[in-house]
This record gives structure tokens, sequence and C-alpha cells, in this order.
């Protein structure tokens, strides 16, 4: 019989252990093993048959082994001292106000909202399907330990992304389990007067939707997530957060106006309630999210005294837009006309004229759909500031964004990078801290680089026997997982006595683990199967594969690829060497990346926009064997590991591209990272290989971590954001002003133009040390020379006479003539000889314009 409703009763706790239940509510047990080690010693078994959920645990601990915990002095002093450590963590100064101390005239935001559709934090709270969502969780996790003051933004969905199995065949197949919200570690957010808070936002031609906001403590940083699973909507208001990434086009547009608009006015009542500061800068972790742009500017235009383009200029000085997407078909496109009907005068934003939200969408470039609405477009739309993921990201996002900007060349696109972190006390076994923490270094101090250092002083011997202990460990986990994998697939106990065997503590150990989309190219390891079983059979070489990945429901193609690779790792030759493990989450990450020396990685150049889980391997004493792309590309040094060759002049998904790659990939295990890892000397400890361990800890190590990265993100994105919008803020009518003074510049632009440029000081044959003077007479219609700066663009020119490496050097005004006018001069000593231009540009000039490029208008010579 169907229950009509499901909840969860929590325990009461004894008094004198009451503390473990606020221990569990933060999800800073998730990083801190001490709290963990704390929730184990309750019941060791219980501990891991419940997933490591201390939630759960505490509900099912036995009245009489309360008693015993109760006595045990021991025990109840370690709570208490754990219980003060985490106040302590909540309530002390950190990296963040330390800085701030430091640098009291600097700009520091109070407090900065991050947006995301997704979180990865912990397996207890599955709200995430990959990268993005792992990337959003330890974004939070390092802004909590640097004590930066970030309040995260989300959607809590009732069946998370969804639960992977096997079928006989080897075919994905998904399950979607229910969540119970009284059963996570979450807390409802509620009014003074103890009533529930509730957004509402307005849905064409029917009932406002509703939504009640969990709060979820991720350290010091409070995660809002919006759920719609009220008795009080419809049905089909009810499911909209149901499952992450599933359902229509119209379900999706659904969940981003919830997220975009709903979780603005979640941020509203949890400041309001919780006396927090109003959030400063907005930062919006991929397009999902885009709309809270356009609910900020309905919040600014709904007393009528600002009109929408100062609204506009007043969200985009502190907003920063993170494009993750190498490949046009990761961006969510919507149907002009579903934008319209969600987004008119009957919809969520009522005031904001549609029209103009719409042209925010705009693919109006050439290329683009007139008939879609691009949520990245609007993205970097409504964001002054906006970033890739990594370098090589960085680049591909300014060509494929190009077009918003087409009067500029790809490297002046207003995209900058900040590479991605990885948040090393979620990541790091506790046994590859200990290497360092023996040496007396600080895990947790300022000085990463010290602490990263310290493994050069730790033994060859005790390296190797940690990572054996990690290979043992994984084994240990893949056979269990590979035993219940095959009952699910309908095996019987008789079939599965090889599990005992499978996988070697001994073995050269290679890990591959992402999500499977077709460009991440998970079979590649398969182009040749004879090669790769002489691979993992080599009578004195072997090598082991650990794979594991998931296929988007809908994505049959990805699902073959996982099928293609089961039915060869069920093969009873090798199914001892090569493993593939479902259910791909953080519960299986955590114990896959101490555990492989590898970290395979293979993707078609350049779509991966940065690929953390290498870094994850790195940081826990593995070597990368990888495409140079994302991270890699930019940080790949030979003690790191391996470079896999690309073709990139092929096309594709061409065979003869993946023949060629897969091919070297061959080469490299076979004759420079299994000779290498098998070179052991008198202590039977691979020297060489030890060497570049310590290399990768010493030198990647500070560079990969998720505390560097968020402090890049306050450096160079936040605080100056925040510095844009106080200075609009600080001025009366200062973002009105911005707005009319962009107006008037794109009125009057086609007036603007380059008449007449001179040039002397060279002679007849240039030589180096001679000073290049330029004279160039510009005409700038009814604009002003203070709205405008003239530059001298130079430097090495190519076969077409392009200008690359391009310096610029702004030429001064000098004289102005009647019918606007002016001569501006400037001079640059040539430094360096070769062929050798330059032309002169008009660029608009304003001190709260963040790039050259902001505009989208140049007058060119």
């Amino acid at each position: 019989m169907r229950a009509i409703r499901r909840f969860t009763v929590r325990p009461v706790l004894p008094d004198a252990l009451a503390s473990l239940g606020e221990l569990a509510a933060n999800l800073r047990w998730s990083w801190h093993p001490p709290t963990q080690a704390l929730f184990e010693a309750v019941d060791p078994a219980r501990w891991r048959e419940v997933g490591h959920d201390p939630v759960r645990l505490l509900g099912e601990v036995s009245a009489e082994r309360w008693a015993e915990l109760v006595a045990d002095e021991d025990y109840v002093r370690r709570v208490a001292d754990v219980r003060a450590d985490l106040a302590s963590y909540l309530a002390e100064d950190r990296w963040y106000q330390r800085a701030q101390a430091a640098e009291p005239d600097r700009i520091w935001p109070a407090s900065i909202a991050y947006f995301s559709p997704e979180y990865g934090i912990t397996a207890v709270l599955p709200q995430y399907s990959g990268g993005l969502g792992i990337l959003a969780g330890d974004h939070l996790k390092a802004a909590s330990d640097l004590g930066v003051p970030i309040v995260g933004v989300g959607l809590l969905y009732r069946h998370g992304y969804f639960k992977q199995a096997l079928s006989r065949d080897g075919w994905q197949q998904e399950s979607y389990p229910v969540l119970d919200p009284d059963g996570l570690p979450l807390s409802l957010l509620h009014e003074p007067d103890g009533s529930r808070t509730t957004i509402a936002i307005r849905m064409p031609d029917g009932p406002d939707l509703l939504a009640r906001v969990f709060v979820a403590g991720v350290g010091r940083v409070p995660l809002l997530l919006l759920d719609t699973d009220l008795e009080e909507n419809p049905e089909a208001y009810r499911l909209i957060t149901d499952r992450l990434y599933g359902g229509n086009t119209e379900h999706r547009l659904r969940q981003e106006l919830l997220l975009g608009v709903g979780g603005v006015r979640a941020l509203r009542a949890y400041s309001r309630i919780a006396g927090a500061p109003a959030p400063e800068v907005f930062h919006t972790n991929e397009g999902h999210a885009g709309f809270l742009g356009v609910e900020r500017i309905r919040e600014l235009t709904a007393d009528g005294d600002v009109d929408f383009a100062t609204a506009l200029e007043a969200g985009r000085a502190s907003t920063v837009f993170t494009t993750h997407t190498p490949v046009p078909a990761g961006i969510d496109r919507f149907p002009r006309t579903l934008v319209e009907q969600y987004l008119g005068e009957h919809g969520a934003t009522p005031g904001v004229p549609v029209d103009q939200v719409l042209a925010l969408g705009a693919e109006d470039y050439d290329g683009g759909d007139p008939g879609v609405f691009n949520m990245a477009v609007m993205g970097f739309r409504l964001a002054q500031r906006a970033n890739g993921v990594s370098q090589l990201h960085g680049h591909v996002s300014r060509g494929m964004f190009n077009g918003l900007w087409p009067a500029f060349d790809e490297a002046e696109v207003p995209i900058t990078s900040i590479t991605n972190g990885v948040h090393a006390p979620t990541w790091v076994a506790p046994e590859v801290a200990a290497l360092a923490q023996a040496q007396g270094a600080d895990y947790d101090g300022d000085d990463a680089a010290a602490f990263w250092a310290a493994f050069d002083k730790v033994p060859g011997s005790d390296v190797w026997r940690t990572k054996r202990l990690l290979r043992e460990r994984l084994v240990d986990d893949a056979r269990r997982r590979l035993r219940k994998s095959w009952e699910k697939r309908g095996a019987s106990p008789a079939e599965l006595g090889w599990i005992d065997d499978a996988l070697d503590p001994d073995v050269l150990t290679i890990g591959f683990a992402r999500r499977v989309p077709s460009y991440k190219r998970l079979t590649l390891m398969l182009r040749d199967p004879e090669r790769l079983k002489a691979l993992l059979l080599h009578p004195e070489r072997p090598v082991q594969l650990v794979v594991a990945g998931k296929a988007h429901p809908a994505d049959d193609g990805g699902k073959r690829l996982i099928q293609e690779l089961v039915r060869f790792a069920d093969a009873e030759d090798v199914r001892h060497r090569i493993v593939f493990l479902p259910n791909y989450d953080i519960a299986l990450a955590q114990p896959l990346y101490p555990g492989c020396d590898v970290w395979l990685n293979n993707p078609l150049r350049p779509y991966e926009a940065c690929g953390t889980s290498g870094m994850k391997a790195a940081l826990n004493g593995g070597l990368n064997l990888s495409i140079l792309d994302g991270w890699w590309d930019e940080w790949y040094e030979p003690e790191f590991g391996w470079p896999i060759p690309s073709a990139d002049g092929l096309e594709d998904y061409s065979d003869k591209r993946d023949d060629l790659e897969a091919a070297a990939l061959y080469d490299l295990i076979e004759n420079e990272v299994a000779p290498r890892f098998y070179d052991h000397d008198h202590e039977g400890v691979p020297a060489g290989w030890v060497e570049m361990l310590r290399a990768t800890w010493a030198n990647l190590g500070p560079k990969v971590l998720a505390t560097r990265m968020v402090r890049d993100y306050v450096e160079q994105l936040y605080a100056p954001a925040a510095r844009n919008a106080r200075a609009l803020a600080a001025v009366e009518n200062g973002a009105r002003d911005l707005a009319s003074w962009k107006a008037r510049v794109r009125s009057a632009w086609e007036g603007v133009r380059v008449e007449h440029v001179e040039a002397e000081g060279i002679g007849d044959v240039a030589e180096v040390g001679a000073v290049l003077r330029v004279r160039s007479y510009v005409a700038l219609g009814e604009l002003s020379p203070h709205d405008v700066e003239v530059q001298l663009v130079h430097g090495r020119v190519d076969a077409e006479d392009e200008i690359v490496a391009a310096s610029v050097v702004p030429l001064s005004l000098v004289e102005s003539y009647d019918g606007g006018r002016h001569r501006f001069d400037g001079e640059v000593a040539l430094g360096r000889s070769g062929p050798f231009g330059y032309t002169v540009r008009v660029l608009p000039a304003n001190p709260l314009l963040v790039a050259p490029a902001e505009l989208g208008v140049v007058a060119l010579a």
C-alpha cells in the first residue's frame, strides 16, 4: 500500500551528545576527518552501511548504544572538542578578514551571491551531475576556508540527477530515488514569526509558482536551495524541481526562471531574516542562472524612477559571468516565443519590457539563429566581467562569442580566464596529507606552497608505501562495487568468484572517470582491442584500468559507448585487469583518485574546458596522461606526466584522428609510463616515479587548489566588480549617467573616423632604436576628446599584414579644430628587428568601462 505522504522523523539525542546534531547539520564534516571519525566511532559498521551519512546514522543508533556513548567520558570530551573546533572555524578571522585588515583602503565586497544549477558537496546531498556541480561545491568550500563572504543559490532536486546501473548486456539503466529533505542536512528558512518562508513567481495563465527555501551550511557559507514540491502548488509546478537536467524545453525554462528570478528573491528573504549583508556582487556560474540579471532590473525599475538602461548598467557593474562550455551544443537556447510568454507583462518579471529582455539573449550576429534566446549570450550582456575556466578555454570562448564584439580581434574580446581548482581537504586522502604534516607542514595555513613543498622531504619508501595502501583500498572498494553491480545485472553468487582476484594492488593502475559525451572519448582506449589487451596482460609490466562515468539519460550515443566498454571489460581474459564501476559520484571518486597511479584524459582538443579530475589525482600523488587540453595545456611539465599528441588538423570525429591519438596513447603506456613505474631500486621503490610525484606535489600542487581559484576570483573579478558598483552608487545618478553616456556614444559613433595619419622619424630604412612619431587627425563628430581614447596599435606583422602580439600606445590630444576635428600625437621606439606594422584606432573611453571592447564599437584608420 502506497503512502500518500512521506517524511523523516529525526532523533532526539542525549543532552551530553546533542552537539552531534549540530555537527551533522553543517557540511564541514564532509571535508573534516576529525568530525568524520567522531561519527564513525558511534557505530563503524552502520557508518559504512549508511554511506557515511551522519544524519542517517544518528537516526539508526539504538538507545543502548547512546547510553554506552554517554557513559564514555573520552567520547563525550571528543564531541565537545570537535564542536568547539567548528565554532572557532565559523567565527575566527581567516584569509579574507586578514587581507581586509592588511589593506583597509581596498574595496572588499561585503557579500557575494554565487548562483549555480548544481552543487557537488557530498554524496549525501546528490545535487550534481558532473564537473560543473563539483566545481561549484569546491568553490563554496574554498570560500568557507578562506572566509570569503559568499552565499550560494541553487535548486533542491527531489530526485537529484540519477542513479546508474547496468543491464546484463551492459546498457545504462537509470533510477530516480526520492530524496526526503527531512533526512538531509538541511534546514527550512523561517520568518521571524516561525512561519515558513515562501517566495512567489508569477506564471503566465496560471497561479503563482511558490517555492520554499532550504539552507545548507557549507562551513561558513550558507547555500540556499529552492524547492517547489509544495502542496499549495499545482502538480505541474511541484515537478519543476523534480530532477537535474530533465524534462522538456519548457520544463528547463521554468527551472532556470526559478533559479534566477526566485534565487534573487530567496537571497533578499535570507538577508532580511538572518540580518546578513545584501550581496554586492552576483556571480552567474554558467548561463542557467542568467535570469537573475533580469530580476535585478525588475527590482530597480519597480518604483518607476529608474529606466531599463540605467538598471542594466547598475546590474552589469556588479555581475560576473563564468562560461564553462567550449561547445555551442552545451548552451541552453530557448524559443524566443517561449521566453516572451514567461517574461511578458503577465510573467515572472512584470514591468521589465519583454522586447528588451529578448534583445539580451538575441543571436543578432553573423551565423546566429534569430528564432532562439541564448542564455550564454544573455549572460555576457548582463555581466560587465566574464571569464572562461582555463587559459585555453578563455581563448576558445573568445572565438565562440566573437560575434558579440565583431569589430575586435579575438584577443580583445572581453572574456578573461580563471583556471579552475579543486578543494584539497575534500579530495586528498588523509594518508597523503599526513605525509607532509609529518614534516611539520600546516595543511590549513595560508602558505600553500610551503605545505606542498614539504613532500620533497618525505622518504621515497614512505611515499611508495602510502600509494600502495591507497591502491589496495581502491581495489577493495572496486571489488565491492563490481560484485554489487553484477548482482544487479542478474549474476548468481556462483558466477562471481573471479571478482575476488579482480585488480591487483601491485599493478600500475590507470583511472578514467567522467561524464560520457562523445567529445570525452570514453572508448578511445578500445581503438585497437588487441593492443590494449597486450598492455593489460603484459607478463612483466601489466596495466589495470578502473573506469567510471554516466551518460545523460537522453544520450543513447553515450550509452552505446558505455556498453562497448563494458562488453570489453566483461571478457574473461581481461576482466581482472579492467573494470567499469557504475554510478560515478563523489563517494566513488574519493577512493578512486588516491588509488590511481595515472589519470587518463583523452578528449577531443580543445573541447575540455578545464577538466579538474586530473588535478585531484595529482594532489593524491598521481601522474597525468592527457591530451593537452584545459588546465593540462596550461600547466603541463614533463615531471607532472605525459602529453598525448593531438592530431588537431584532422576532422574532429574522424577515424584517422582517433587511430593516431589512440596509437600514441598505447605507445606512451608501453614505452614510457609502465617502464618507469616498474623500475624499482634495491628498496623496491621506483625512484624515478617518486621524483615525478614529488615534483607534481611541490610545483603543481599550489596551482590546482580551489583556494587559489577563489582568491583569483576575489582579486580579479569580485573586488573590481564591487569597486565599480560602489563608484556608480557614490555619484548621484551614476548609473543613469553611464547609461546616457553609452547611448550618446553609440548614436554618435557613425561620425567618428580616423581621417589622416602621418609618420616620421624612421627615414628610408627603419633601424632598431629609431623612434616612430605618429600624428593622427580624427573626426569625432558630436563627441568630445574626453569620450574617446585614440591609440597607436603596433607590433610584428604576418604575411597578410595582420598585427600579431599587438601593443598599444595612447595618443595625446594636441590641437582641436572646427567641425569636431582633432589632432592626436604619440611615438614608439622600435625595439626589435623584423616585420613591423602599425595603425591608429579610436575607442570609447570611460573610467567605468572594464575593457576597450565593452561597447563593441571602434573606428580604424
